[in-house]
């Protein structure tokens, strides 16, 4: 069979299996129907893609996402199943070696999928049944089905008993075709739609190869090269630096110009970053304390943002200076000195911020943007590594980015392995006489942190009262009426699961079931 058609029949299958799996249920054991039959269709139409360390990789790290969506099945994991997806499907079909350009590849993939869907149709069809013989079939059709019809009404008149047959024919064929409409509806033709698109764009190739080519002509080692001047003035780099620094930037004497612009540059903002290292070592690593009647968050979380931006800043600055041919000019020492310098105070100020985020984190719990700020540090420690590997040994930015990536789809799918809920609940708990419990906020976490917030119902209770007795309103609205919202929560829990099938099974959920029919309080009848 032609490999192109053996693709649309992949296609077409795969979009009918999404809509049968995962309409009207929940990413779960569906997850793992779908994504056997999308990997086994990949590797069957790329079979040489296993042969791709990067690929087996990749796969790994898949594998553990999917499977942590079915334990978890939080939206973090449900995020690395769907980016290690693209990125095993982007390897598989194209020659990358970084993440950046495979996406680029699958992202034309989804642009590009009709026409890669409709094209092998029309390659095909003249070898398909010929218009004039379907014309001239239908054609030959149509006085016999009339003569047919004709003769079942006369018969049906005629004859009491086949009028009875005929009549429950009819019923059982009324119920057939309302089921039939029932399933293809408006909402659920789109859905098969989103299938196909989901589908075709893992599955089927585009033409255009564009990230590819574009990938090819980067290395990760740099290489010195010569360029004319009018060549030079065309790159907008070049005309951002020849704005500032005007004729300096040009001629024989370019090089030691920038150079003696970014020493100068580096000295500076060394000077000045050591001043606020200065500050924090004092004020954060060495003699911190929560001040009374201070809010915390003014003494260690506020400018914490712009710490994280000066940080991104400052690598984007040595990116600046460390371009092109100055990495190989002779007298760049003191240069490369400076950044070095430059690198240590940064992953200084990458552990004043971690501080700051910790002491918030004693103060006040866990929650999801001081995590959050925790995984963006060790990313940022990351990338001031990579920016010293870059500039000791000559490396280009597609090595640096390249790199970062990769380190960015570990950390994510490591990430995934933990139930950030649960365990944000469970910690704040756990050190309830001694954090600011934000009750609110536990309550909007999902379900999986429910029997946690349950055993717990006394403390609950006991952050009810301090907060009532705090407004001295205890027929308010009830913001604080935690008791009656975790029975809401509960009851809400009940009503998705009886709603869904065996297809939005998880762990977490049957956890959660678990726990309650324990305590006698639900009942889920699946």
């Amino acid at each position: 069979m032609n490999k192109d058609l053996v693709k649309i029949i992949l296609v077409t299958a795969g979009a009918l299996l999404f809509n049968l799996v995962f309409w009207n249920e929940k990413l779960a054991v569906n997850t793992v129907l779908f994504d056997a039959f999308l990997l086994s269709a990949l590797f069957f139409l790329y079979p040489k893609a296993r042969l791709h360390a990067t690929v087996n990789w990749l796969l790994l790290g898949h594998l553990i996402s999917l499977t942590m969506v079915v334990i978890h099945n939080t939206d973090l994991s449900k995020i690395a199943f769907v980016v290690t997806l693209l990125l095993v499907a982007g390897f598989a079909e194209y020659t990358h070696r970084s993440a950046w350009f495979a996406g680029g590849s699958m992202l034309m993939n989804v642009v590009m999928v009709a026409a890669s869907f409709v094209e092998p149709i029309r390659l095909n069809r003249g070898k398909a049944v010929k218009g004039k013989g379907l014309s001239r079939f239908i054609r030959f059709a149509i006085f016999p089905i009339i003569l047919l019809i004709i003769f079942f009404c006369i018969y049906r008149g005629a004859n009491n008993v086949f009028s009875e047959i005929a009549g429950k024919i009819g019923v059982q064929l009324e119920i057939f075709f309302s089921h039939f409409f029932d399933f293809f509806s408006w909402q659920r033709i789109l859905f098969l739609l989103l299938g196909l698109l989901i589908t075709g764009s893992i599955l089927l190739k585009s033409k255009l190869d564009y990230f590819s080519v574009k990938e090819a002509r980067l290395n990760d080692g740099l290489q010195r090269f010569k360029r004319t001047l009018n060549k030079k003035r065309e790159k907008p780099f070049f005309q951002f630096v020849e704005l500032i620094m005007g004729k300096m930037a040009s001629g024989m004497m370019a090089l030691k110009n920038e150079n003696t612009t970014g020493i100068t540059s580096l000295v500076l903002l060394n000077v000045l970053l050591l001043v606020v290292n200065i500050i924090d070592v004092n004020f954060l690593w060495l003699h911190f304390q929560y001040e009374e009647g201070k809010p915390v968050f003014k003494m260690v979380h506020e400018g914490t943002e712009l710490l994280i931006v000066s940080i991104v800043l400052a690598m984007a600055i040595l990116l600046f200076f460390f371009k092109g041919n100055l990495n190989f000019y002779k007298r760049n020492k003191w240069l490369k000195y400076g950044a070095y310098a430059w690198i240590i105070q940064n992953a200084m100020l990458v552990s004043s911020v971690f501080l700051r985020d910790y002491y918030y984190i004693l103060k006040h719990g866990l929650a999801y943007k001081r995590i959050g700020v925790l995984f963006f540090l060790l990313m940022v420690l990351v990338g001031l590594i990579t920016v010293f590997i870059k500039i000791w040994s000559k490396r280009t930015n597609y090595f640096l980015f390249r790199v970062n990536a990769w380190a960015g789809i570990a950390v994510l799918v490591l990430a995934s392995t933990i139930h950030w809920d649960e365990f944000i609940a469970g910690y704040n708990l756990k050190r309830k006489n001694t954090v600011d419990l934000d009750v609110a906020f536990l309550l909007s976490l999902s379900d999986k942190a429910l029997p946690l917030l349950d055993t717990n119902i006394v403390a609950l209770q006991k952050r009810e009262n301090e907060l009532q007795a705090l407004h001295n309103n205890r027929t308010s609205a009830c913001d604080s009426c935690f008791i009656e919202q975790l029975k809401q929560r509960e009851k809400q829990f009940k009503q998705e699961q009886q709603q869904l099938s065996w297809l939005s099974w998880n762990y977490a959920d049957a956890y959660t079931e678990k726990y309650f029919r324990k305590r006698g309080l639900i009942t889920v009848v699946h």
